[in-house]
């Protein structure tokens, strides 16, 4: 893939639309908090039939492991096995579809991408690739249709990058259940979330060394005895996109709660799970950084061929152009990122976790750069809210720590060469 195909730009146009129309006359109520992202994300949804279509995929899927279950179970002959299995993401097969949406949103308002991302792309794909049929019929529809919003919590205070190692959060046995204890921070949608998957570790009394110890995933519903969400912080930045804390005060979880119903799933334990959906996050970091680059390059050349100083625009002077050739540049390596990552996804070959470590390492540092280049570029101008490069450079510093911290992200990305 080198170029966006004809039916991508038609997208592309109907969601600019879109985004004109509904997101831009309501960036500042966005931006306070005081419009809530939910109800934009659902009328997206409906405008662009993704409702239908995920809801849609969803009831297959689920119809054709329940048929093969019910064979197996009845001894009878096992229904033609699906091209691909019930795990991975519900927008499989509309990779594309999905980058043009999250790199036009992400122009605009990331906010929106980070809260719709995370509750289907981690919330409702790890139920997927983790949950019985049972659990995917219980909580699936509604969260892939956006109907009800997902949180996804690994995050503690005292962990930060060393997400399992640092795990306080606990579950003890208490006969059939488990009696769940901690605290999560830094959760996007957790102050509002209906549905939230939780990773906590098993103590099982034997006095093993807790960083080593088995992590578990749950699934709460908002509302549970014992469960407390948190208000929004104030943030620097994705201020439209609500981040919290979640407390955990003997909440007691039914062995229904637990992602396959098993202490001792096939597909390894929560760290295993959390793995994966690392992979895709930080992919999904690449096709946002491209929207922040997009839109800062054509907000930048637009304000050089209008803005005039000592008569004459300032696209004329060669640092001006320095800026946006360089800008030129960032965007042609982040989009070729990105063609690559679709062009994988369709051949069926998904990316390491070190390769997608390095897509998130090279693409959010793009787009920082891009971003305050823009303000640089704008002057007094783009330290206004007005002129929303302001608002773009804010967006696209929390690309940096987003999904882990580059840091994190040199460790995984060396560690990936190392073992080769």
């Amino acid at each position: 893939m080198f170029e966006w195909s004809e039916t991508d730009e038609m997208i592309r146009g109907a969601v600019r639309a879109f985004i004109d129309k509904e997101v831009r006359p309501n960036l500042d109520a966005l931006d306070s908090g005081e419009m809530s992202p939910y109800p934009v994300i659902r009328k997206l949804f409906s405008e662009f039939g993704i409702d239908v279509m995920t809801g849609e995929m969803v009831t297959k899927m689920l119809a054709k492991q329940r048929a093969r279950e019910e064979a197996l179970a009845a001894g009878e002959p096992l229904p033609e096995k699906p091209k691909k299995e019930s795990g991975g993401s519900p927008f499989s097969g509309q990779e594309s579809l999905m980058a043009v949406l999250i790199g036009e949103l992400s122009g605009v308002c990331m906010g929106l991408v980070s809260a719709m991302g995370v509750s289907i792309g981690l919330g409702a794909t790890t139920i997927m690739s983790r949950g019985t049929l049972a659990q995917k019929e219980r909580w699936l529809p509604d969260i892939v249709t956006m109907k009800k919003v997902a949180a996804w919590a690994i995050t503690e205070p005292d962990s930060g990058s060393d997400a399992f190692g640092g795990m306080k959060t606990y579950v003890k046995r208490d006969g059939e259940d488990y009696i769940l204890n901690g605290q999560k921070t830094f959760i996007t949608n957790g102050p509002y979330a209906d549905v939230v998957v939780v990773y906590a570790k098993l103590d099982e009394g034997d006095g093993a060394e807790k960083r080593d110890r088995k992590v578990l995933t749950f699934v709460l519903d908002k509302g549970m005895e014992g469960f407390t969400q948190g208000k929004p912080f104030k943030k620097m930045g994705l201020h439209s996109s609500p981040t919290g804390e979640l407390f955990f005060d003997n909440v007691r979880l039914s062995k229904d709660r637990l992602l396959g119903e098993t202490e001792e799933h096939k597909g390894g334990d929560g760290r295993d799970s959390a793995r994966s959906s690392f992979t895709a996050e930080r992919v999904g970091v690449a096709f946002m950084a491209l929207g922040i680059i997009n839109e800062c390059h054509r907000l930048c050349i637009d304000y050089a061929k209008n803005r005039k100083l000592w008569g004459q625009e300032i696209g004329r002077f060669q640092l001006v152009q320095l800026k946006l050739a360089k800008m030129e540049v960032a965007r042609i390596n982040v989009q070729n990122m990105v063609f690559s990552a679709l062009e994988r996804a369709r051949a069926g070959k998904q990316p390491t976790l070190a390769e997608a470590s390095a897509m998130k390492l090279y693409a959010s540092e793009a787009a920082t750069e891009v971003a305050m280049e823009a303000v640089q570029l704008f002057g007094g101008n783009g330290y206004m809210t007005e002129y929303r490069v302001e608002q773009l450079a804010r967006d696209a510093k929390s690309l940096m720590i987003y999904a882990g911290s580059n840091e994190i992200q040199v460790t995984h990305v060396a560690k990936g060469l190392l073992a080769q």
